[in-house]
């Protein structure tokens, strides 16, 4: 159940006084000074989220460093509040009643969420309100507000569906100019590597929390089982990019002065490189967790040589009429010269009247491609050895099977359904589901030779799935 939210109303604007543009010197006088262009909303509606936990010294400061054109230009700056035990949320609801700001909400949570959980309830407000576009602040003002409306400029053009700023572009001198600790640096950088490599990405940081998103996109987006810790932000990268919606960095210079950090470095770290181990093994089907679930195919296709799928495509000629039976009611009045079966029979507690109706389809010297998980497979009898039997969400055991098959019994039961068998195949153990590696690369596919020459030696004991030609 979400945490209730508790908000004040905004005092009326005769009583208030006018709030000052207070900038930080570099930002008064230079090239990035503030354009109408550029912070021009072009009829979209953008928030200012601001996340504040503890910012009783810094909140004002922030709020008076955004920049005259983005009030104009935003429609609401709401500070979120994360049950801060000191009096971070008196003193937004004071600025609030003090202040000409119609367009400041403060909300406080009646517990502490996190920073995940309090971006989560952040982004409902903005996606249930209808905005357009949400930029992420930070309370502490380690984040430049003069720079808003760089975040949010591309969203309103179209160009991206979320931008990242970066600490790690050249544009302000780097971070280190900017005071980050050579640890945290080396610490950033070295996680940025291994989170590129892993997810097929190019950007210069993962780690920034300044963050500006197109509510559309971000609404299609499963948030409520995401971290309520710190490495939500990488978690939420994750799904935009297996979502396939377009990541944009802008540069943006790095604060570090007196803050207090709540980031326990080597945590952190070891939650990022579980966050991608989750998210990999979820994608390849190896295992699903929770925060991933959605990408789960539990009968993903096997790209990799001699799997199951390999064999059905070197079975089937150029322009032959094939029939991939799935769940779907099977055609009447044609005929097909391949019908595939392929993880099919083991679902069905009755199989002999799907495959009467495949031998009806089948075209004269048609032929019917069946695969079977092998139930006597080394990795089950190893589980029976131990005195285990598991179900799980895929494979051999896979929950949803309501019969087992060895190479004998599905050769009996398509000779029982008036079939003859051709061949048999032997598909190799998944490796592509165990080990991060693409189907392409040379390592893969010389384990996977290396299986095969085992697999056809003692086909019972390694076959991962028996392929089955047949003919009527």
């Amino acid at each position: 159940m979400d945490t209730p939210l508790i908000s004040t109303p905004v005092l009326p604007a005769s009583q208030r006084l006018e709030l000052p543009f207070e900038p930080l010197p570099q930002f008064r006088q230079n090239a990035l000074e503030e354009t109408p262009e550029r912070a021009d909303n072009r009829g979209k509606r953008i928030g200012i989220f601001i996340v504040a936990y503890n910012a009783l010294t810094t909140l004002s400061k922030v709020l008076k460093r955004i920049t005259p054109e983005v009030w104009r230009n935003v429609e609401q700056v709401v500070v979120f509040d994360d049950a801060s035990p000191d009096e971070t949320y008196e003193l937004a609801v004071g600025i609030q009643a003090m202040t000409n700001l119609p367009k400041l909400r403060v909300i406080k949570h009646a517990k502490n969420l996190g920073y995940g959980g309090n971006q989560k309830a952040g982004y409902r407000y903005f996606i249930e309100q209808g905005f357009d576009i949400v930029v992420l602040l930070h309370g502490d003002g380690q984040y430049a507000p003069e720079l808003l409306s760089h975040m949010y400029a591309p969203l309103v053009r179209g160009e991206a569906d979320a931008v990242f700023g970066s600490r790690m572009m050249k544009d302000f001198g780097g971070p280190l100019k900017g005071g980050m600790p050579l640890y945290k640096y080396a610490g950033n950088r070295i996680l940025s590597w291994f989170e590129n490599r892993a997810l097929g990405l190019n950007l210069t940081e993962f780690h920034s929390g300044y963050r500006a998103y197109d509510v559309h996109a971000l609404s299609q987006i499963r948030l409520d089982k995401l971290t309520d810790d710190f490495h939500f932000d990488t978690e939420i990268i994750i799904k935009l990019h297996h979502q396939g919606f377009r990541i944009l960095e802008v540069p943006i210079p790095t604060f570090y002065g007196d803050e207090i950090c709540r980031v326990n470095g080597l945590k952190y770290a070891r939650a990022i490189v579980r966050a991608v181990r989750r998210y990999t093994e979820t994608a390849r089907s190896v295992r699903s967790h929770p925060e991933y679930e959605e990408y789960f195919l539990p009968y993903a296709v096997k790209r990799s040589r001699y799997s199951a799928h390999d064999y059905a495509s070197r079975l089937i000629a150029p322009g032959e009429r094939v029939l991939d039976v799935g769940s779907d009611p099977l055609p009447r009045g044609q005929q097909f010269d391949r019908i595939l079966l392929l993880d099919r029979l083991e679902h069905l507690r009755e199989p002999g009247p799907l495959l009467e109706d495949c031998r009806r389809l089948l075209a004269p010297r048609g032929r019917l491609i069946v695969s079977v998980p092998n139930a006597v497979n080394i990795t089950v009898r190893l589980m029976i050895l131990f005195g285990s039997f598991r179900y799980a969400d895929r494979g051999i055991l896979d929950w949803s099977h309501l019969r087992f098959f060895t190479r004998k019994t599905i050769r009996a039961l398509l000779e029982r359904s008036g079939f003859r068998i051709a061949s048999v195949h032997y598909s190799v153990m998944p490796l592509e589901r165990i080990i991060p590696l693409k189907s392409s690369s040379r390592l893969l596919r010389f384990a996977n030779e290396l299986l095969h020459i085992a697999t056809r030696l003692l086909p019972n004991l390694l076959a991962y799935e028996i392929i089955v030609v047949a003919e009527r």
